[in-house]
């Protein structure tokens, strides 16, 4: 899976939200797409539709109303109106979502000598003999993987019309904001399909 974001934007975000300034950013995401909407079908009126495994309990019930709606500025960005009632709904739609921490290693870039840290020996310092080990840096902090998901489904016919995921990594597990902002990256280049996963940067708001 292709976890290479950036996360120039976030940091830059992180330091003006520190000063306690406020203002848009750009948030860029890793965004791939499938799917076969009809050329001559416009967006219409949707639903939400819950696998069994999010609502089996009151807790998953909860989180799956909160992923709902972090993604309906999405869905109505993307032309979409909520419908009365499921039955009622032009597409139903399937939401995912998941969080994934890990702890980057300078060995997995072969290239992490050039940027990322320095060996270091307590005896001699940086480059001496004696004692080698990692110097202790910021940027093998443990990382987040954030990533959602989409699937359209035709009400009608049960069709899957449109699938859609997109990721992004920071140094914190995010938010209901940071999952809208996902979703708005994830719709962003909706009807058009590209299952090559690439670069999609949205506007968003601290």
């Amino acid at each position: 899976m292709n976890r290479r974001l950036v996360l120039s934007s976030l940091a830059a975000a992180s330091i003006v939200a520190l000063a306690g300034c406020s203002g848009p950013y750009t948030v860029s995401a890793d965004v791939s797409s499938y799917g076969s909407w009809p050329a001559d079908r416009k967006p219409g009126t949707y639903a939400f539709e819950r696998l069994p495994s999010q609502q089996q309990s009151e807790e998953a019930t909860k989180r799956q109303t909160a992923l709902e709606d972090a993604a309906r500025g999405a869905l109505e960005k993307a032309g979409f109106k909520p419908a009365a009632d499921a039955k009622s709904a032009d597409v139903l739609v399937t939401l995912g979502a998941r969080i994934t921490a890990y702890d980057p290693v300078p060995w997995d870039d072969p290239l992490w000598w050039r940027w990322r840290g320095r060996l270091f020996s307590p005896r001699y310092g940086y480059g001496g003999w004696g004692g080698w080990g990692w110097r202790q840096d910021p940027f093998f902090d443990r990382r987040y993987d954030r990533a959602v998901a989409v699937l359209m489904r035709d009400r009608t016919t049960g069709e899957a019309l449109f699938e859609t995921h997109a990721s992004n990594e920071g140094i914190t597990a995010g938010n209901d904001a940071t999952l809208g902002i996902l979703f708005d990256a994830a719709l962003a280049e909706f009807p058009k399909v590209e299952p090559k996963s690439h670069r999609v940067s949205v506007q968003a708001m601290r």
